[in-house]
């Protein structure tokens, strides 16, 4: 930790990634390769970066709020606009194409569904809030990034991390956009890890929901 500061905020997202990149691969049942993830990523979070992880909550309406404003804001120009998503602007070759990789026997399954809503909801939050905002948004300003308390706004780090964000968000880099600027402003109102968690995972909550109730599969890339 001393040696490594930046180890306990990176090393979650890039086993997160890794996972998403090579368990496609695997010839794993649906509900192995959802059980298998959020397990490993538990065991990543607790030996890694249990020391950095503050769930502290400061403002819990203010951040129920945005996570649920983020909410509508994914699901708004598809529901508003037909077939909005599968113009070229992020349907294409780099971005990829807003399709689920979850098995379509799967999505009757209660116990993958379960695991799948599990690491969108108490997961990827706290995985992505320490390498975001906790970590990247710090680092980009000063390498000696402890020395940078939460929230700390500079405007190349806040839009940077924003873009890199919506990169990471495929086809849907628009409004993942538009979550990474309204989640970077809620870190800079904040000052705190514990509130941005409990944003992000409301939006996933939502965005979970939507997904397994309406059918909206595609959201769960």
């Amino acid at each position: 930790m001393t040696r490594w500061p930046s180890f306990p905020y990176i090393a979650p997202f890039a086993v997160f990634v890794a996972l998403l990149a090579l368990v496609p691969r695997l010839p794993l049942p649906a509900l192995a390769d959802q059980v298998g993830r959020v397990v490993v990523m538990t065991v990543v979070l607790v030996l890694c970066s249990r020391q950095v992880i503050d769930l502290r909550v400061e403002r819990w309406i203010g951040s129920v709020l945005i996570g649920l404003f983020v909410f509508v804001i994914w699901i708004a120009p598809d529901v508003l606009i037909p077939g909005y998503r599968h113009h070229w602007w992020f349907e294409n070759r780099v971005m990829g194409f807003a399709q689920t990789t979850l098995p379509p026997a799967s999505q009757t399954q209660a116990p993958v569904l379960l695991f799948r809503s599990i690491r969108a909801i108490l997961i990827v939050p706290v995985v992505e809030e320490l390498f975001w905002r906790a970590w990247l948004m710090r680092w980009i300003i000063a390498p000696d990034f402890r020395k940078i308390p939460l929230g700390t706004y500079a405007p190349a780090a806040f839009w940077l991390t924003a873009l890199l964000f919506a990169s990471e968000h495929g086809s849907y880099w628009d409004v993942g956009l538009a979550a990474g600027v309204i989640y970077n402003w809620w870190m800079v109102r904040t000052r705190s890890l514990g509130d941005l968690i409990l944003a992000h995972a409301v939006t996933n909550a939502g965005l979970s929901a939507y997904v397994i109730f309406a059918g909206k599969w595609e959201y769960w890339l």
